[in-house]
């Protein structure tokens, strides 16, 4: 990877703000959780693994920054911590499963001394950028064999290395294929309104000098139908036991256009990402976000003033479209509810 997504670097948090891409590769550079927070928020880190990291990031940040004398007021300053990231984006799992983690750090070294416990958090919050990069790799080691060579391959949103702590989910199943040797088209939505498929697809597949074509989103099913798409890869930002997954809006439709066409529709995730507290994706909650994002391009009006907006983020493709889910423990097919909690051992 020729970029770093989020790093832990001399005792702040580094972001390559992708609100920027294509245009400008800037880094920001973050001091205190509250600005990791906005950051989340506003977009300049996204993608469910990335958000994990820089969630734990934050985490450990704020408690460097706690006054405290004893460890229940540390607990209790640091879980105020988390409440302020934690409400940030509300449909991406990792992000809560990262502060969890994070929380039980804390509570199973309460016996130590407040500096030693601040430590464990950071070394904490970077094993999980660490674990993700292998993580990600191991999703790709799973998922490359699914793409055939000379596969024309068809992916929703970023799930790249910009959406993890380096190489992808969904990505990191198509670097996959391409380092084995394989010669694979990758075919990228451009993903409105935030056009994440345009400006960090694209562009990072271009760095890596991995072929990419981009079309609009409604581009998708006709060249399905005209059989210039071989499967689709995706990520994914919450998946509930029964294997129904929300990712970026727009999901559901080409996992609906690839049934119809006949065409291997694969998510790919770490088991970080599942929810099994979720029976199904009825009950993933939505982040719905501002109009503006759908009323203006970078700044530049393209709808008429005062006009009604509606803008989920997400969606939830139901189990039944989905023809394999792929983790760093491989893939799931069929059954996902009992293969899923096989996964995590329940």
């Amino acid at each position: 990877m020729s970029f770093r997504t989020i790093e832990w670097r001399d005792n702040k948090v580094v972001m390559i703000d992708q609100t920027k891409l294509p245009a400008e590769e800037r880094y920001n550079t973050y001091t205190d959780y509250t600005g990791v927070a906005e950051a989340i928020r506003g977009m300049v880190v996204r993608g469910a693994p990335a958000i994990g990291v820089a969630a734990a990031m934050g985490v450990a940040l704020g408690a460097r920054d706690i006054i405290a004398d004893t460890f229940d007021s540390f607990y209790r300053q640091l879980e105020n911590v988390c409440d302020v990231i934690g409400r940030t984006r509300p449909t991406a799992v990792n992000l809560f499963w990262a502060i969890e983690r994070m929380k039980r750090v804390a509570q199973q070294h309460k016996a130590l001394d407040l500096n030693s416990i601040r430590e464990m958090l950071k070394a904490e919050a970077i094993s999980i950028e660490t674990e993700d990069l292998a993580i990600c790799k191991e999703i790709g080691r799973h998922g490359g064999p699914l793409i055939k060579e000379g596969g024309r391959v068809l992916t929703h949103c970023n799930a790249g290395g910009l959406a993890t702590a380096g190489y992808g989910t969904a990505l990191g199943v198509i670097r996959a294929a391409h380092e084995s040797g394989k010669k694979i088209q990758v075919f990228a939505d451009e993903t409105r309104p935030w056009l994440q498929g345009a400006r960090l697809t694209a562009w990072e597949l271009m760095k890596d000098s991995i072929p990419v074509t981009l079309i609009s989103d409604n581009m998708a099913g006709w060249l399905m139908r005209r059989g210039e798409i071989d499967c689709c890869v995706v990520g994914a930002d919450r998946i509930a036991a029964n294997g129904d997954t929300a990712n970026k809006i727009g999901t559901y439709s080409v996992a609906v256009l690839a049934k119809e066409n006949k065409i291997p529709f694969y998510v790919a995730a770490p088991i970080s990402t599942l929810d099994l507290t979720l029976p199904t994706g009825d009950s993933i909650p939505i982040e719905e976000r501002t109009s503006s994002e759908v009323t203006q391009i970078q700044g530049v009006g393209i709808a008429p003033e005062g006009v009604k907006v509606r803008n989920p983020a997400f969606d939830v493709t139901p189990a039944r479209y989905i023809s394999g889910i792929i983790t760093e423990k491989g893939v799931v097919r069929g059954d996902f509810e009992r293969e899923l909690r096989a996964l995590v051992g329940q």
